[in-house]
């Protein structure tokens, strides 16, 4: 009995540190979803999204990531600000999450294409998030956030 409750212990300790570190990158992969704008057959496939990004407050990005010039440090920086609180479902490519909150990205910041596939790399896990302090006004509009009646 005693080996079984080890194991347990281990393999849940295993979990919770996966779980962690899995959530403080943003994977290199989501960018896929920002190049292939408009809806896909791929997309057909996946899951909705269960945070509901066309009532999300992306001022945070919009306020700091201007044209003409867009400056690619200080566009990524917002582009973290605003995505890491979310890479646990944005990772999920098994969702249509990724491309949901590029959708609403460009129709609310009005940027050219491919702007953050083309200027935010930092390395082979993704965007790296532990650094990027939570942004007090990234609050939603109108009170939506999650779908299937978790309104908060």
């Amino acid at each position: 009995m005693g080996s079984n409750a080890f194991f347990s212990f281990i393999l849940s300790v295993f979990l919770l540190a996966t779980l962690a570190s899995a959530s403080t990158f943003i994977s290199n992969d989501i960018f896929q979803s920002e190049t292939s704008r408009g809806r896909t057959l791929l997309q057909a496939d996946q899951k909705p999204c269960s945070v509901m990004f066309e009532y999300e407050n992306y001022s945070v990005l919009t306020s700091q990531c201007k044209g003409p010039n867009y400056p690619a440090r200080v566009c990524c920086e917002a582009f973290k600000q605003f995505a890491c609180p979310y890479t646990e479902v944005i990772n999920d490519l098994s969702t249509d999450c990724a491309a949901s909150m590029f959708d609403w990205i460009y129709i609310y910041g009005k940027y050219p294409a491919g702007l953050f596939y083309k200027n935010c790399k930092e390395g082979k896990e993704g965007l790296d998030c532990r650094s990027v302090q939570p942004h007090h006004g990234h609050h939603r509009l109108g009170g939506h956030h999650r779908r299937g009646g978790h309104h908060g």
